[in-house]
């Protein structure tokens, strides 16, 4: 009781409390876990319990009006002895070595000339990056309307006042997939130009100054220090259009309605499969399996390009 009263009357702590053992670094930890706890957990509940739940029911057989029933490796061979998944798989990965260098030059090309306009410089940004604020189903459509035969498709139209014949385009396999990606592109090169546009503003100006005191011409430039000190840009574009381009579904989706996965399975993503695997046919169990497979190559290839584009 004594040393209660004492405590009290000097104003210090109790011997006996946690608080007064704990130094000023691990009391902030711990008030910083404190805030973190909630949204770690509410991430993990939303995140990744869904992606381990999608590992377990890979090796299970699941009809959604049974009891899933482990099975196994069986779902991962079939996966590998089904031609219309292996069509699938490099279909995909068609979508990826098309579309991601050509939108990426294509964007560095738009932006940094379009960095150098001063008269409605910001009007004609707007207008690039309007395709990325459009519904990706409304994009598909158009472009779906652009590719129709004449009278109705625009680019028909164009081709038979030059005289050259119509084309296909989402009615062929030779041309479906291209037609497809060309779809993919203008619908992320808004975003790609604003982005890189963000990388050419963050170079100091000093940098170039020097350069053309020094004699540097316009080409030296770029190669020596623009697309050098736009390699943390370039990294993450990379990144982001190869995930973009492996899950494409919405215009696939939409711009081949009447046969989604186009003519003899000429379009069809990964994404897309796994969508009418799991809700058209109700294999719950190969769909995860199919699931998991894109997992690990958006993974994989995440990894791969952070490892070849890092600092040396």
């Amino acid at each position: 009781m004594a040393e209660s009263v004492s405590a009290r009357s000097t104003g210090a702590a109790p011997t006996g409390r946690v608080g007064s053992r704990l130094t000023l670094h691990q009391r902030r930890v711990v008030w910083a876990w404190g805030f973190l706890a909630l949204p770690i957990l509410f991430y993990g509940w939303i995140r990744f319990y869904p992606t381990l739940y999608a590992f377990w029911l890979s090796f299970t057989d699941w009809d959604l009006m049974r009891p899933a029933q482990f099975i196994g490796l069986e779902n991962y061979q079939r996966l590998f002895a089904d031609p219309v998944f292996l069509k699938v798989f490099g279909n995909t990965f068609e979508y990826l070595l098309i579309g991601m260098p050509i939108s990426l030059v294509l964007s560095f090309v738009i932006a940094y000339y379009l960095d150098r306009v001063r008269v409605l410089h910001g009007f004609i940004r707007a207008l690039y990056f309007l395709p990325f604020l459009t519904t990706a189903a409304a994009l598909a459509w158009v472009w779906r309307w652009f590719y129709q035969p004449v009278p109705v498709g625009v680019i028909n139209g164009l081709l038979s006042h030059l005289h050259i014949p119509a084309q296909p385009f989402l009615r062929t396999p030779a041309q479906a997939l291209p037609a497809i990606t060309v779809t993919g592109i203008w619908a992320g090169l808004g975003f790609q130009i604003i982005i890189f546009m963000a990388g050419l503003r963050a170079i100091p100006a000093t940098y170039y100054e020097a350069a053309r005191i020094d004699g540097l011409g316009e080409w030296a430039i770029l190669r020596k220090i623009t697309l050098p000190l736009l390699r943390p840009t370039t990294i993450f574009l990379v990144v982001f259009s190869s995930i973009g381009f492996l899950r494409i579904f919405d215009s696939v989706f939409n711009m081949t309605h009447n046969d989604p996965g186009g003519p003899l399975n000429s379009t069809k993503p990964l994404v897309l499969l796994i969508y009418q695997t799991a809700f058209s046919s109700y294999d719950m169990g190969y769909a995860a399996a199919q699931t998991v497979v894109l997992f690990v190559i958006l993974l994989v290839i995440s990894l791969l390009q952070l490892f070849l584009l890092r600092d040396r």
